[in-house]
């Protein structure tokens, strides 16, 4: 695992990823849950889309743990390699912040297709 700030590549260490997976497990296991309850409970379809919460937070979480890279520290230009939680570090090159913005808008965008997807699958179920 690399433990270097490479712009628009990684920006995140092994105690950011190892967040990230959390919070991609919690949202799973939240849209599973929601899910079941909107099934057994027969709740009306336009309800069902509150499950685009979990799943959105469950998909960028394994994005971002994926690629090792934070969509929030993108867009403020910021990045933790360590293996701490409390030691950002500011981009300073202009060039490097532009780079981490469109890695953090390729995983929101990704992240928001992948909710929608379940989104629209849950939805149109009986």
């Amino acid at each position: 695992m690399s433990t270097t700030y490479i712009p628009g590549v990684c920006n995140i260490g092994p105690a950011e990823i190892k967040l990230r997976k959390t919070s991609g497990i919690v949202g799973l296991y939240v849209t599973v849950i929601l899910f079941a309850i909107f099934m057994v409970s027969g709740i009306a379809a336009p309800w069902r889309l509150l499950i685009f919460i979990p799943a959105v937070i469950s998909a960028s979480g394994y994005l971002q743990a994926h690629f090792h890279f934070c969509v929030r520290f993108g867009t403020m230009g910021l990045f933790n390699m360590g293996n701490t939680l409390t030691e950002h570090e500011t981009v300073e090159q202009a060039t490097y912040r532009r780079k981490d913005q469109r890695k953090a808008l390729i995983i929101a965008g990704l992240s928001g297709g992948i909710a929608a997807v379940v989104t629209a699958f849950v939805f149109i179920l009986p």
